[in-house]
Order: C-alpha cells, then structure tokens, then sequence
C-alpha cells in the first residue's frame, strides 16, 4: 500500500521526468573519458557541482593529492596522474536520529574508440524511449539520478533525519578506484550506500573480480623465404586460442557464489582484442612477426588473487610445454591493470531489503536481487565496511557504439532510489 507521501515522491518524479533527461543528456555532451594514465572529468564535475549549488547544497570539489593518507593506502595504484581530475562530494547533515547513506558514482566513462557511431557520441540525442551517447548508460544517468534526488529533496522542501552524502569520483574505468578510496579517506563514510552502476532494475549486492593479462607472441616472419612458408605467430595464436578453452573450463569449477546460481557463465574467460599489424595498402604484405592479445578473466566474490593467478600461470605455462616447437621465443606476459576481486554482502542486510521494498512500490514486480556481470569500485566501500549495492537502469552499448540508456527504466529508478533515501535517511517531521 503506497502512503500520501511515497505517492507525493513518485508524483514528483513523474512531474519533473523531462528534468531527469536533461541533467543526462547534459552530463553525455560534457566529455569525460578516460584515457588510463589521464582524464577529463573536470568539466563534468563543475556542471554536477553548479547543480548541486543551486540545489542549495554546498558542494566540495577536491584533488586526490590533497587527501591524506591516499597515495600510501593498501588500495591505491599507481600510475595515474590526477592534476586537474578532482572528485565532487556534498553532504547535507541530517537533524539527527537517522542512518547516514551515500549516493556514488564515477563521472568517468571508456573513450569513445573508433568503433563507427551512427549517432554522435557526445550528442545526447533521444529517439524515442533511448538517450544514447558515451557513458550515457555507464553511468551518467546514474550520476544525473543522483543529482536529480538532490534537486527533488531541495523542491519538495523534505529534511532528512540522517546525514546524505552526494559524491562523483573519478577514473574508475580501466580498473582504477583510487577516486573512490580518495572520497573514503576524505571522510564520506556512512552507513550504507547506493552506486548508481546500470544493474537493469535489479538490486546487485555482489561484483564479480577481473584481471587482465596481455600476452605478447613473437616468431620470424616475412614473405619470400627458403624452404618452408613462415607462419610468424598465427600458428602460435591458433594454438594459443584453441588452449584458452580448457582456461576457461578450468575456471568454471570455480564453486558459484549463491549471486550467480542463475548465470549461465559465472566466471568468464573472453578474448577482448587480438593486434597483429596495422590494417591498410600502407602496410606491407607479410605473415606478422609479433601478436599481442588481451585476455580478460573473471572471479567469483570470495576468490584469492595468488590462487587465481597461480591457477593462470600453471595453465599457461603447460600450454607451452605442449608445443616447445611453436615457442622458440617465450610470450611476454604482463598485468597492465590492477587486480579487481570480487566482492558481496549478504541478502539479509537492512540496505537490500528495504532497497528492494521501495523498489517493489514502483516496478511491476519485486526487483532480482543478484550479482553484476563485471569488476566496479564496490568492493571499497566494502573493504570500508559501507554495505553498498549497485542499482541503476537498463541501456545498452555500453562500452561500445551507440551506447544507449533506456529512459523508462531510468524515471523507475529515480522513483525507488528518492523513496529509499527518505525512508533509508528518515524525514523529518
């Protein structure tokens, strides 16, 4: 049964529904990608901080360098430079006798690529139910949620009991989370938090972990030899690519976290790019000397990081052993990105169930409760003790071409995200 006030907060939202798109839409056309060890996520966070500003909240735009304790925490990675990528944090106190939350995301989004776009990439156009554009899915209609819940609690007048922190952290693509440690080391802490990841409406309280490995192959090559036509590295890459089948069965004896029972891959192994030579008339033809190859796996929550890699070295090193006649030049084998573990928390919490009870008020049946197909920055909050889940819309593209989020799906997530935070933080009388 939906009181006068939960109605009230899910009329707002219907009401100011052409708001929403717009704060996305306007978020899509300020780039911010990420390009690993730099970024651009400064314009972004001056538009989110003006909003929060006439929202009449008192927004704090701050560098990583300026955070105590940063670059010496267990969690921080090196590597990335942050001069001019500041993170956006604003929290409004509560009057008192409420629970404290944390509404978070990451402002920033992949690179564009040269994948071809039939729409402009940083458009924001919308056709029909879809707002497509980069990040547009990941996860700036997540962050313009956010924003948007801030503006809805200034125009409805509401007070929150509990303290609510706002925030925006930057480079948490390509395996980067020290935006995120940075906001819990500046202070943002709570009793629990919301990242407004894209979960397609369902409340995902696990993260699968990833690692990355890019493995280098070399052999002779050229054209014209005697005796025998090189294979220069195809017959290694053959070989290789027919052996990262038994990689990935291996890791599907891993035990399934109770998140993933109903997934029908629960620790993928995927190829992400093979690279042997530029494309073109302006290259020569010649069988290719050298092949690089991205290799991309996953864990379940709970998995070790020397089990797994351990696992990977003793696969990869019998692989060779099986063909030392393919192999007279060893692949370089290198971790260009953190490692990622997965990460969870139970069912039971308070956060996960009253998320989903506010949920259930405004979508047709109560949402899954599951696991997100990939690494995020959940797992900080975690390792902080912040019980913390994804919940976010539906899209597509995402990481590609023509990413696209699902409006619809983004207005129903704004209804049950505005209706938690109030019953989550507590109203004032």
């Amino acid at each position: 049964m939906i009181s006068e006030f939960e109605q009230r907060l899910i009329d707002y939202v219907d009401v100011h529904r052409d708001r929403l798109i717009g704060l996305i839409g306007d978020l899509v056309r300020r780039r911010s990608e990420n390009m690993p060890p730099h970024g651009s996520e400064a314009i972004c966070q001056s538009y989110a901080a003006e909003v929060l500003l006439e929202a009449g909240w008192t927004p704090e735009i701050y560098e990583l360098s300026d955070v105590p304790g940063l670059f010496a925490h267990p969690l921080y990675v090196t590597g990335r430079e942050y001069a001019g990528r500041p993170n956006l944090a604003a929290r409004r106190a509560g009057t008192g006798g409420g629970r404290s939350l944390i509404l978070s995301g990451h402002i920033d989004t992949v690179p564009r690529g040269t994948q071809p776009w039939t729409r402009d990439a940083f458009g924001g156009e919308v056709e029909g139910n879809r707002l497509y554009g980069r990040g547009s899915n990941d996860m700036k209609a997540g962050i313009a949620t956010n924003l948007f819940i801030a503006e809805a609690l200034a125009n409805l007048g509401i007070s929150l009991r509990g303290d609510l922190t706002v925030e925006a952290v930057v480079d948490e693509e390509f395996g980067g989370v020290n935006g995120t440690v940075a906001g819990r080391l500046r202070g943002y802490l709570a009793d629990a938090a919301v990242i407004a990841e894209p979960s397609f409406l369902r409340i995902c309280a696990a993260q699968r972990g990833g690692r990355t490995v890019h493995i280098t192959f070399r052999s002779s090559g050229g054209v014209l030899t005697e005796g025998k036509f090189p294979a220069g590295v195809i017959d290694q890459l053959t070989y290789f690519l027919n052996g990262v089948r038994e990689f990935s069965k291996q890791r599907n004896e891993t035990p399934t976290h109770p998140l993933y029972a109903e997934c029908p891959d629960p620790v993928p192994v995927s190829v992400l790019k093979v690279f042997t030579a530029p494309w073109g008339s302006g290259e020569p033809m010649t069988v290719p000397e050298e092949c690089k190859v991205e290799l991309f796996w996953q864990m379940m929550p709970g998995e070790r990081q020397e089990v797994v890699e351990r696992e990977f070295h003793v696969w990869f090193d019998g692989l060779l052993a099986g063909a030392p006649q393919l192999f007279e030049q060893l692949p370089v084998v290198e971790f260009p990105i953190r490692w990622l573990p997965g990460s969870a928390i139970e069912v039971s919490e308070a956060l996960v169930k009253e998320l989903r009870a506010c949920a259930t008020l405004v979508l047709p049946e109560p949402p899954p409760v599951a696991g997100i197909e990939g690494p995020c920055d959940m797992f900080v909050f975690h390792e902080f003790k912040i019980p913390a889940v994804l919940w976010g819309p539906c899209g597509g593209n995402t990481h590609a071409a023509d990413e696209y989020v699902d409006l619809d799906s983004a207005v129903a997530a704004a209804k049950a995200l505005l209706l938690f935070v109030c019953s989550w933080c507590g109203v004032a009388e």
